[in-house]
């Protein structure tokens, strides 16, 4: 029996806006109006809006050879949600627009919003806009992201100060190693099709890449203990071009100690599987959405609460460089390409 395919043109636009956001429901007392009308109405009730958004471009940032749709949609969302947290900000409306090629079915585009709307209910977060057109190829994702910060409580990245701590949380590397793995299993299918993927003991780096989630509980954890970061952004390029733009935009230098990079055993595995060395895919790699931030030294004893944070370095006047120094004791220049750290 061959699945069902439904040809989009059937429905047409509008009527396809209306098959997909039939079942939408409004969780945040904010969101007046929703889907349906010209725009939505949106009410902070005093708080401060953040805005962020993202584009993801099929062939660019995502290849649908390995990543269901619905994993897809799920990413979607959560890649934006964590920009938000990253502001220290609690996300609260989404807007959703796409454009795909006829090669797209209706049953395709249910299975994405599907977890599409999985991480909306799992992150109390609202659907209330969007768009959808038709695209010459691929499948091309937009969504704007939504927050409401208490005035005056943002964090940003230029911002941090001589002395803080420098803090990430969870764990780096398993994305970009996920991303390494599913690369090959793809090479070996498209010359000899009957091997069947070997990713056998991979599932938390495979994981971590396709079904992402945001640090939702470390800015609840900020809020519980009265923590304020100097300086906040997201892990989405790697861990050593984030480190540089907070020193960057906050005019200082860092030391960075490589032994206290957080890397799971899992990730370490699979890296030493590749030949590869894991403190460079924890600096280099990409897409862990993890939080990287400073803080006063005042509050250390606060963060040991959360084992899901680690310390890895400090910062410093911007004479004294950029830093890391490695397990081994030897010192070197944080570059935006983690691995040429370590070439000397």
């Amino acid at each position: 029996m061959s699945e069902q395919r439904t040809e989009i043109a059937s429905l047409g636009e509008f009527g396809l806006i209306e098959h997909l956001t039939k079942n939408i429901e409004l969780h945040n007392a904010s969101s007046i109006v929703g889907v349906g009308d010209d725009a939505a109405v949106i009410d902070p009730l005093g708080k401060q809006i953040v805005v962020t958004t993202d584009m993801l471009v099929e062939g660019v940032h995502f290849d649908l050879m390995y990543t269901p749709l619905k994993h897809l949609g799920y990413k979607s969302i959560v890649a934006n949600l964590s920009d938000v947290y990253a502001m220290n900000a609690q996300p609260t409306q989404v807007t959703l627009s796409i454009a795909f090629s006829n090669r797209f079915s209706l049953e395709a585009l249910e299975e994405f919003y599907e977890g599409v709307y999985a991480a909306c209910e799992e992150y109390d977060v609202d659907l209330i806009g969007g768009d959808t057109s038709s695209s010459q190829k691929g499948f091309i994702i937009s969504v704007t992201a939504l927050g409401e910060v208490q005035q005056d409580q943002y964090v940003r990245r230029n911002t941090a100060k001589e002395g803080d701590l420098l803090c990430v949380s969870g764990d780096l590397g398993a994305a970009f190693l996920g991303l390494t793995l599913l690369e090959r299993e793809k090479k070996i299918f498209l010359e000899s099709p009957q091997v069947q993927p070997d990713l056998e003991n991979r599932k938390y780096v495979v994981g971590r890449l396709l079904k992402p989630e945001a640090r939702r509980d470390i800015i609840a954890f900020f809020a519980a203990q009265q923590l304020k970061p100097s300086a906040m952004m997201d892990v989405s390029d790697g861990l050593s071009s984030e480190i540089l733009h907070i020193c960057n935009q906050s005019n200082l230098g860092c030391v960075l100690y490589e032994e206290k990079i957080p890397i799971h055993e899992d990730t370490r595995n699979a890296a030493f599987g590749f030949e590869l060395d894991p403190t460079a895919c924890a600096l280099s790699g990409g897409e862990d959405y993890e939080l990287l931030f400073t803080i006063a030294q005042s509050d250390y004893d606060k963060l040991l609460l959360n084992e899901q944070i680690s310390v890895i370095g400090y910062m410093t006047s911007p004479e004294k460089g950029k830093k890391i120094i490695t397990k081994g004791g030897n010192t070197f220049d944080i570059t935006a390409q983690g691995w040429n750290a370590f070439t000397a």
